[in-house]
């Protein structure tokens, strides 16, 4: 998506100064084939991006004739995005847009809508805290319960990624294959439902993580994982998973006071 231009000082990153904020142009509101998702879709970034803001929900039959689409199609998107937090049915108040706090994190649409709003540094950092929590346990257990398959998966992963680095992958596709067949390796169904979550949200983490530094991850550093994990040992796949991100969070906390300094020139 392309950078909106914005009044006032832009690092060369495009991040606001004083705001920690990527801001990107909305996408063009394409409903495409199937209706009810592509409804979906345009409804929940419109409610993301606060575009309601404290007016009145519309009714179904608002919404209907606004989007040119059934009344049925309309009632499936508003029950969707009532499942998601974003939205509730309330007796004589009709449907409301609820509070940010109600609405499903762990859900991949709404991260995706908060994403592609602005591209905060709080929100990776928080994002990348949750993966510090998570995937190095995810990896230490693969190392004492993953199978030849789920071993095969993380090869595949990590052999991307070198292709990547040769330009015969797409380096962000290859990191985010290489977290997945973690998570997955793990046997863990909590963890492997966390998939969708953590593939989404890497798809931001890694483009800004990737920008700053100028280069794609480090897969030697993802190499210990693999070997860790192929090896048996939980204890060094863990501290090779969480060095992996812990370099990551260090990049956003020094990106902070960078872009609260330039404010202040």
């Amino acid at each position: 998506m392309a950078l909106r231009q914005w009044p006032g000082w832009k690092d060369k990153d495009g991040f606001v100064a004083g705001s920690s904020h990527l801001i990107v142009d909305e996408p063009v509101v394409q409903l495409g084939r199937n209706l009810t998702f592509g409804l979906l879709d345009s409804i929940g970034r419109a409610i993301v991006t606060g575009q309601f803001g404290s007016a009145v929900f519309p009714t179904e039959a608002e919404l209907a004739k606004q989007h040119g689409v059934s009344r049925s199609v309309t009632r499936e998107a508003v029950k969707m995005l009532t499942a998601k937090g974003l939205l509730s049915a309330r007796p004589r108040q009709g449907t409301i847009v609820q509070p940010t706090s109600s609405w499903n994190l762990f859900d991949a649409d709404v991260l995706r809508w908060m994403l592609e709003r602005q591209l905060s540094i709080d929100l990776l950092r928080q994002f990348n805290e949750l993966r510090v929590a998570v995937e190095p346990e995810a990896a230490s257990l693969a190392a004492r319960v993953a199978g030849e398959d789920d071993i095969r998966r993380i090869d595949e992963g990590l052999c991307r990624m070198q292709a990547a680095e040769c330009g015969f992958d797409d380096p962000l596709e290859a990191d985010i294959a290489f977290h997945v067949a973690v998570l997955r390796a793990s046997k863990n169904p909590f963890y492997i439902q966390l998939r969708e979550v953590v593939s989404t949200a890497l798809r931001t983490s890694i483009r800004f993580t990737n920008r700053i530094k100028g280069r794609t991850a480090d897969v030697a550093e993802h190499a210990k994982v693999r070997d860790a994990i192929a090896s048996r040992d939980p204890d060094v796949a863990r501290i090779a998973m969480r060095t992996i991100i812990g370099d990551v969070l260090v990049l956003i906390e020094d990106r902070i006071p960078s872009i609260d300094g330039a404010s202040t020139q």
